[in-house]
C-alpha cells in the first residue's frame, strides 16, 4: 500500500476550538479542513491542538492521548550523568577568534543564562585560543595582560555564579594554533600563544586549569603537536592522564586533530574532532556531513564524534565572523535547519559559535527546539545511521526511546542542489504496521502511513521526524560502511598504514564497500548490536568483492572462528552464506583475517534458516 502526505514548510493555523474538549486540559480539538496536520504543538501556550478533519479513522480519545504524549516529549528527561550526553554550550572561536576578553566572555555568559539557552541545556561557556601569554620562567602559565588583566579566576567564577560550566583551550604542543596561523584583528599571528601549549607543562597546567581555576572542560588542539611531529595517541593519552591525576572526574576532554584520530580516542576522551574547521557556508556544512555519515559505529554514551562548532545564526548577508575572508558567506534558513538538525541526528556536541547577543529569533527557536534536541540529548548515545543513500540524498535513522523499540528518529537529508523526492519504506526502517509521523521542526503530527511514503524535500533542506510504529521488525541488512572497523583512522594514508576504510564503489549496496581489510588481527570489521527476535537458524550472507580466491574468518560473540572461502568476483558483488544458530538478543558478528588480505566487504544480510520458515 502506498501513502503520500504533503509537508509544507510553515505550520498551519488551526480554526477556533470546538466546544467539546479532551480529558487532558492541555489538549483541544479544532476543525480545520484546509490544514494537513493532525496535531500541532504550541509550546508557548503549553497546548496540543487536534484537527478533527484529519483523524484518519482514529478515535478522538486515542488522538488526544497521542497529543498529550507529544507534549510530554517536549521535556527532555534529566540525565543520571550529563557526561554521558553530548556537550552543549558556546565557544568563542568562530565569531571572536583570539579577540576575546573577560568582558566578552562574561557578557556572553550572562546572555546565555537569561535568553533561554541555559534553560534549553547550553551550559558550557568555552574560552578558545587567545587568553595566553606563554609560560613564565617558573613554568607557570601566564594570561594575556590586556584581554584578561585580572587573570582567569574572576571569569571562571563569574561563569559558575550563573549556574554555567567553564571551558578552556590548549594545544598538545608548545605553541597554539592562533600563534601559528593567526586569528587576531591585530593582524598576523597571535604571539600570546607562543609557548602557551601543554607540552612540557602537562601536570602544572592541568593543576592550574582544573584545581586552582575550576575549569570543567578542555579542548586540546594539535597545531603545535603536529609541528613537533608528536604521536597523537601517545600525546593525547599523556594529557588525559594528567587530567586524571588532578583528581577531577567531571572534566570533559575534547581532542581536536581535525580528522577521526582512531578508535583509541574513545578510551581517553568524551569527544574528538572528525573534520577540518567549519566555516559559515553550505559547502563546508555539506562536506562535514559527508565525512561523518559512516562514523556511527564509533559513537556511544559518553563518547562522540565532534563535527565542530555550530555556525547557526550566520545568515546569508548578516555574518559576524572572525574569518570572513575564508568563506563565511552565511547560510539560508533551510541550510541552517539542516546544519543544526544533522548535528543533533549524528549526536555531535552542540557548541554555538555565533554572537548570542545578536542571535536571530529564527536561530534561537531552532537551537532550543526540544524535539530536535531530544535526538541529541538522550541516554541511548546513538549516532544516526545511513539507511538508504542516493548520491547526496540520504535517509538516516536511529532509535528514539529504547533500543530496538517501535519509535525511531528519521532524517531525510537532501544535500543536492535540486528538489528531491524521497521514497521512505517502512521495512528499510525495520518498522511495521501503522506508523504515525511527527515532524520535529514543525512540531506537528503530519499523519500516518503503512509500507511507504513519498516526501519532496527542497535543495539543501532536510526533514526530521519521529516515526512511532505498531511493531519493530527484525533487521535484515547491515551495511559494511556503517560497521565498526577496529583499526579505522583518518590521520594517515590507510593503504600505507594497513587500515580498512569505506570507499565508493559502483554497483555496491548503497554505493559503498569497506576496503583494505585483513593482514593484522585488529584490521577487522564488526557488526555490533545484531538483534535477533527469536532463537533459530539464520542464513548469514556476506556480500564481497575479490580479485582472487581468498578466505576470511567469521566469529559470533567472540566464539570459535569459522573459515569462509570466497571465489573471484571481479568488479561485481558476489555472495557467500554461512548458517548459524542465534539465540534471541544482541550479537556481534566479526569478519577478520590476521595474516592475509581479505576481500572487500559490501554487506551482511540475515534471513531465517529453513527451520524458521514453517
Amino acid at each position: 500500500m502506498k501513502h503520500t502526505f504533503v509537508l509544507p514548510l510553515l505550520a498551519a493555523i488551526f480554526a477556533l476550538p470546538q466546544t467539546h474538549g479532551a480529558a487532558d486540559p492541555r489538549v483541544e480539538f479544532r476543525e480545520c479542513p484546509k490544514c494537513d496536520k493532525r496535531i500541532r504543538i504550541d509550546l508557548k501556550a503549553g497546548k496540543a491542538y487536534v484537527n478533527l478533519s484529519r483523524l484518519d479513522g482514529v478515535d478522538k480519545d486515542a488522538m488526544a492521548k497521542r497529543a498529550a504524549s507529544l507534549l510530554d516529549d517536549a521535556a527532555i528527561p534529566p540525565a543520571a550523568d550529563m557526561k554521558l550526553r553530548p556537550l552543549m554550550g558556546w565557544s568563542s572561536w568562530n565569531v571572536f577568534g583570539c579577540d576575546i576578553s573577560e568582558e566578552i566572555i562574561l557578557d556572553t555568559a550572562r546572555a546565555i543564562a537569561t535568553n533561554g539557552l541555559k534553560a534549553a541545556g547550553y551550559t558550557y561557556v568555552n574560552i578558545d585560543d587567545g587568553f595566553f601569554w606563554g609560560h613564565g620562567e617558573d613554568g607557570r602559565l601566564r594570561f594575556h595582560p590586556q584581554r584578561f588583566p585580572n587573570g582567569m579566576k574572576p571569569t571562571v567564577d563569574g561563569i559558575h555564579a550563573l549556574g554555567l560550566k567553564a571551558g578552556i583551550y590548549s594545544d598538545a604542543g608548545k605553541d597554539t594554533c592562533g600563534s601559528m596561523w593567526g586569528g587576531s584583528s591585530e593582524g598576523g599571528k597571535d604571539k600570546g600563544g607562543l609557548g602557551g601549549g601543554l607540552y612540557g607543562h602537562d601536570a602544572e597546567d592541568c593543576q592550574l586549569h582544573f584545581n586552582e581555576l575550576g575549569f570543567d572542560f578542555i579542548k586540546v588542539d594539535y597545531c603545535g603537536g603536529r609541528a613537533l611531529k608528536l604521536d597523537e595517541k601517545q600525546r593525547y593519552t599523556e594529557i588525559a592522564e594528567a587530567i586524571k591525576a588532578t583528581g577531577r572526574t567531571d572534566v570533559r576532554l575534547n581532542l581536536c586533530r581535525w580528522a577521526f584520530p582512531g578508535t583509541w580516542a574513545a578510551d581517553i576522551a568524551e569527544s574528538w574532532r572528525t573534520t577540518k574547521d567549519i566555516r559559515a557556508n553550505w559547502r563546508s556544512v555539506r562536506d562535514i556531513i559527508a565525512e561523518n555519515l559512516y562514523l556511527n559505529a564509533y559513537a556511544k554514551p559518553g563518547h562522540y564524534n565532534d563535527m565542530d562548532m555550530l555556525e547557526v545564526g550566520q545568515r546569508s548577508g548578516k555574518v559576524k565572523s572572525a574569518f570572513g575572508k575564508h568563506g563565511d558567506t552565511g547560510l539560508t534558513a533551510d541550510e541552517e535547519t539542516t546544519h543544526f538538525g544533522i548535528w543533533c541526528m549524528l549526536s555531535s556536541p552542540l557548541l554555538i559559535g555565533c554572537d548570542v547577543n545578536a542571535m536571530p529569533e529564527f536561530t534561537k527557536t531552532l537551537v532550543t527546539n526540544p524535539y530536535l534536541l531530544g535526538m541529541n540529548q538522550n541516554d541511548l548515545g546513538l549516532q544516526g545511521e545511513v539507511v538508504v543513500r542516493d548520491g547526496d540524498a540520504v535517509i538516516l535513522a536511529k532509535d528514539a526511546k529504547t533500543k530496538f523499540g517501535t519509535s525511531r528518529f528519521v532524517t531525510l537529508y537532501n544535500g543536492t542542489d535540486g528538489e528531491y523526492e524521497f521514497l521512505v519504506r517502512a521495512k528499510d526502517l525495520c518498522l511495521g504496521g501503522r506508523i504515525d509521523a511527527f515532524d520535529l521542526v514543525e512540531m506537528a503530527d503530519v499523519g500516518m502511513f503503512k509500507d511507504e511514503i513519498h516526501v519532496k524535500v527542497a535543495p539543501h533542506a532536510s526533514k526530521f521526524y519521529r516515526f512511532d510504529a505498531e511493531t519493530r521488525l527484525e533487521r535484515r541488512l547491515y551495511q559494511a560502511e556503517s560497521a565498526y572497523l577496529t583499526a579505522y583512522q583518518e590521520l594517515h594514508n590507510p593503504l600505507k598504514a594497513g587500515t580498512a576504510f569505506p570507499d565508493k564503489a559502483n554497483g555496491a549496496s548503497n554505493s559503498y564497500l569497506v576496503k583494505n581489510l585483513g593482514g593484522r588481527p585488529d584490521n577487522d570489521i564488526i557488526w555490533h548490536d545484531v538483534a535477533i527476535a527469536t532463537e533459530g537458524l539464520r542464513c548469514l550472507t556476506i556480500g564481497y568483492r575479490s580479485v582472487d580466491e581468498g578466505v576470511f574468518f567469521l566469529s559470533i560473540d567472540g566464539g570459535e572462528a569459522v573459515g569462509v572461502k570466497v571465489s573471484p568476483s571481479g568488479e561485481k558483488t558476489a555472495e557467500v552464506t554461512v548458517l548459524a544458530r542465534l539465540s534471541a538478543g544482541c550479537h556481534s558478528i566479526r569478519l577478520f583475517n590476521a595474516s592475509a588480505k581479505m576481500p572487500d566487504i559490501d554487506f551482511l544480510h540475515i534471513e531465517p534458516g529453513l527451520n524458521n520458515l514453517d
